[in-house]
């Protein structure tokens, strides 16, 4: 027999009614986290306390992914691409010519999981291994539905360098490869982004590395996460070319269209990984026609969206440089969502670690809103 509850106390209804609900969990504290820093008022980004614009300054993607598992900063901590299971070679040949990147990717990664001994808790090793060896799934997956064979990874070349190489079968030039490593670094970490949720919320469950990235994936495939910058490369396509912006500019925003590219939902300043791309982009001896078109496409669409919004601001963010970088190096704009996720493999891995390290099952309640206790209909 159990003791009822006193007449005066709440219902399960009322005590779930005072709690509060935010949509999609917007401004709730939901962890805590030392990999990074994002202030979006001021327009900063620090991955362990370190500027993102001196990381790409002075850094390689091999460096800050080390210093995101392990907080040690190492300028010459090296990670080439890595060989390919045959098991994952196999998968990928029979998957259909016309399957998405995105889709192949997080295939790859589900099978690489299963050749691999995860066991709990996951890693730094667990990390790097599969941080090196998506480049190399993707690339392959890239080559197989163009009718050619795979590369092997040349274990001379860094992460980047070894993708575009395993990519084209040509190794790249210093400016093309530091370009990607650039777009690398700033896409590698950015706080309880959807996926990076999605990765500590598979982890608290103890599952393995590979099932927290599969799925880490598979929310980064939403064009609401990582589908933006392919966008942007249709819009300046359309605009085509710095002396039509300002009149193809502003008649998009008399329609209504939103401009690709420009505001965030989190930073009110300019993006700071924006920032240091067109830094890396400015600083090209031979910049490739896109990056010449969006650096002066961009000073246009700053001074009208000023005019337009002056109590508003509304300022350049990541995907504006991703995708005219990306289409610089060499990649055709279905593979910008797999790219940017190779980008966060170091972020998302980081993640998987810190959650573990102080685990805590993650489970929040959920407001009911159906109908009332009632007997069924006789």
């Amino acid at each position: 027999m159990t003791d009822s509850p006193p007449a005066d106390a709440p219902t399960a209804e009322a005590a779930q009614a005072s709690r509060p609900y935010s949509a999609g969990l917007e401004g709730v504290i939901a962890g805590e986290t030392s990999l990074s820093f994002v202030d979006g008022a001021r327009g900063r980004l620090l991955y362990r306390g370190y500027r993102i614009g001196d990381l790409v300054a002075h850094g390689t993607y091999p460096a800050v992914a080390n210093l995101l598992w392990t907080g040690d900063w190492e300028p010459r901590h090296r990670l080439p691409t890595s060989p390919i299971p045959e098991a994952v070679i196999t998968t990928l040949r029979a998957l259909p010519s016309a399957t998405k990147p995105m889709d192949a990717l997080r295939t790859a990664v589900s099978t690489w999981g299963a050749t691999q001994d995860l066991p709990w808790p996951p890693t730094v090793e667990q990390a790097r291994a599969l941080t090196s060896f998506s480049p190399s799934a993707l690339a392959a997956f890239a080559r197989i539905r163009e009718g050619s064979d795979p590369i092997e990874p040349d274990p001379s070349l860094d992460l980047t360098e070894g993708f575009l190489y395993q990519l084209t079968g040509t190794r790249p030039e210093p400016e093309t490869a530091r370009a990607l490593d650039a777009y690398f670094i700033v896409g590698a970490e950015h706080g309880f982004n959807a996926s990076t949720f999605t990765a500590r919320v598979i982890t608290s469950t103890r599952s393995d590395i590979g099932s927290a990235i599969v799925g880490a994936i598979g929310t980064m495939k939403g064009p609401l996460h990582g589908g933006a910058p392919s966008e942007v490369v249709d819009q300046l396509a359309q605009v085509g070319s710095a002396e039509h912006a300002e009149a193809w500019i502003r008649e998009a925003l008399a329609r209504g269209d939103r401009l690709m590219g420009f505001g965030h939902r989190v930073y009110r300043a300019y993006d700071p990984r924006a920032a240091a791309l067109r830094t890396v982009a400015e600083g090209m001896e031979h910049k490739p026609d896109w990056l010449q078109l969006a650096i002066a496409v961009e000073d246009v669409a700053l001074r009208i969206l000023a005019e337009k919004h002056p109590d508003r601001p509304i300022k350049t963010n990541v995907e504006y440089y991703a995708a005219p970088v990306l289409m610089g190096v060499g990649l055709s704009p279905d593979l910008f969502p797999a790219a940017f996720s190779l980008a966060r493999h170091a972020g998302w891995t980081a993640h998987v670690l810190e959650q573990a390290a102080n685990n805590r099952l993650i489970r929040p309640d959920v407001n009911y809103i159906g109908p009332e206790e009632r007997d069924l209909p006789s």
